[in-house]
């Protein structure tokens, strides 16, 4: 999966195109991903205590992960990623590898 939690996506197809927003939630073994502000449904849900009253409450419900591209932090565009992988030394000495995501508009580390 391209986007992570957190990462601010544009949306490119679907009813909601061309809308930014961060994502909530990812769902790697469904390959769906929940945005703030895109795909809200309403549901209409009954109190089920005192302290938790009923009525219609918004909902964001889940799209598909092809559906959104990732909006660079540094260029502000939205982009395709690639990987780099990174040669880290710890603190123990040993050597250790590390998937970094890169802009494919502006070469910047997004990760």
């Amino acid at each position: 999966m391209h986007v992570k939690t957190n990462d601010t996506v544009v949306v490119i197809s679907g009813k909601d195109k061309g809308t930014k927003g961060k994502i909530l939630a990812a769902f790697p073994k469904t390959g769906r991903v929940t945005v703030e502000g895109v795909a809200v449904a309403t549901k209409h849900q009954k109190s089920r205590t005192q302290m938790q009253p009923g009525g219609i409450i918004n909902k964001p419900m889940p799209i598909d992960v092809s559906n959104v591209m990732l909006v660079c932090p540094k260029c502000g565009k939205a982009t395709r990623i690639s990987h780099k992988v990174n040669v880290v030394t710890n603190d123990a000495g040993k050597k250790a590898r590390e998937m970094v995501r890169i802009c494919k508009k502006c070469g910047a580390e997004i990760d």
